[in-house]
């Protein structure tokens, strides 16, 4: 077995290996080591005995006995009573370990524990991101606008609240899912949204990120089919679905309006639209469902022009009333400059940025600018993308902005 083979398991694998081994063994930090404990010991013997027809369980077993082996020699040196709570853990794996059902719930055992409501809110956000989607530390505090440092001790925190606490592994009873519903629905919605559009970086795109967010997702439908999940699931599908049509070869953005539409994916079109009508029926939705709503218009126009703005600004309107915010009155500017001309969209996009939760926000100087390029304003464009660039992260953004300043100095 060569390197890439185990470098990609690795990356699909991972943090399914982990999610079992947090369950096994009751700890993240003992889980931790155990991953990487037994990816080493595949990294050393698959090479001559060939990947096993199942490598999720070998490593899983490798892990477990790795952290078997690590407890016993601890006990030599520390009082039993410090680690037979986690020996105690260690259950036969034949009874509880291995079968694939458990394998794929773990990860909406880790998600919910990640998602207690004893933890902070952006604990949980950073808890999940890192346990149950492997994101590194500086990704996101990158995302999360942090320093590296600040966002690892939040991390630590939570970990520890979790342990000392004796928060339990496992999904919430039916009484409970409820209230624990919003903060899991929030943070699968954060892991897509650095899927489909990451946060910093040289790629638009982390198809794992945004396929395991949809994963996590179906789970949770499965469990608690509210509307407002389907609602999330069918904005994740109908997203996704133009995932193909969002870049060219070379990595580089293509706007949406001027995407191949034939492109985009049929199936989750159709799949996401009737989760949405299903949602919007049930008159229990919320955000997520109207969110969805409109990208459904959008995915069922055929041409860009074709696009029925006046329904998706009635659907921004209703949005407001739900979950008022400066990116949502954002959305809603440029639909209505789509609507009734750039100059009326172009009014309310500078309003919106003198307000402060936006100043900094790339993509409200990038709208100012395309609607002042449209209206013929060039330098009121060139200083507006200018101030796009300075705030983008994202390096194919980054080189998206400056073709347009190009194209305004041709």
């Amino acid at each position: 077995m060569t390197a890439p083979n185990l470098e990609s398991i690795y990356r699909d694998e991972s943090r399914r290996v982990f999610a079992t081994l947090v369950r096994l063994l009751g700890s993240f930090d003992l889980a931790e080591e155990a991953l990487h404990d037994a990816f080493a010991a595949a990294a050393e013997r698959w090479p001559g005995e060939g990947v096993p027809a199942n490598p999720v369980a070998w490593l899983v077993s490798a892990g477990r006995f790795k952290a078997i082996d690590q407890l016993r020699r601890q006990r030599r040196f520390t009082p039993w009573d410090e680690v037979a709570e986690h020996m105690d853990n260690l259950a036969d794996e034949s009874q509880s370990g291995e079968a694939a059902h458990e394998l794929e719930d773990d990860r909406l055992r880790l998600i919910f524990t990640c998602c207690h409501p004893s933890l902070a809110e952006d604990s949980r956000i950073a808890l999940t991101l890192r346990e149950v989607c492997g994101l590194t530390t500086e990704e996101i505090a990158r995302a999360c606008l942090l320093a590296a440092p600040t966002l690892a001790q939040r991390i630590v925190r939570a970990k520890a609240k979790i342990r000392d606490a004796r928060i339990p592994y496992q999904v919430p009873g039916i009484d409970e899912l409820s209230n624990r519903l919003p903060s899991v629905l929030r943070v699968i919605y954060l892991v897509f949204n650095e899927g489909y559009s990451a946060s910093s970086g040289d790629a638009v795109l982390r198809a794992d990120l945004s396929g395991e967010a949809i994963r996590l997702a179906r789970l949770v439908q499965e469990l608690l089919p509210e509307p407002e999940v389907s609602g999330l699931l069918a904005l994740m599908l109908l997203h996704e679905s133009r995932r193909l049509a969002r870049v060219t070869a070379g990595g580089d953005l293509i706007p949406l309006d001027e995407q191949d539409r034939s492109c985009w994916d049929a199936a989750l079109i159709n799949e996401g639209c009737d989760l949405v009508q299903s949602a919007l029926r049930s008159r229990r939705f919320g955000p997520y469902a109207l969110q969805a709503a409109i990208a459904a218009v959008h995915a069922e126009a055929a041409r860009a022009e074709d696009t029925d703005w006046p329904q998706i600004i009635g659907l921004y309107d209703a949005l407001l009333r739900l979950e008022p915010s400066p990116v949502v009155e954002l959305n809603r500017a440029v639909a209505v400059a789509m609507c009734n001309g750039p100059e009326a969209g172009l009014a309310l996009v500078e309003s919106l940025l003198g307000q402060e939760a936006l100043s900094t926000y790339h993509l409200a100087h990038a709208a100012k600018a395309d609607l002042c390029r449209r209206i013929g304003n060039a330098a009121a464009a060139r200083d507006a993308y200018e101030r796009a660039l300075k705030f983008a992260k994202q390096e194919p953004e980054r080189r998206f902005i400056r073709r347009r300043l190009a194209e305004l100095q041709a």
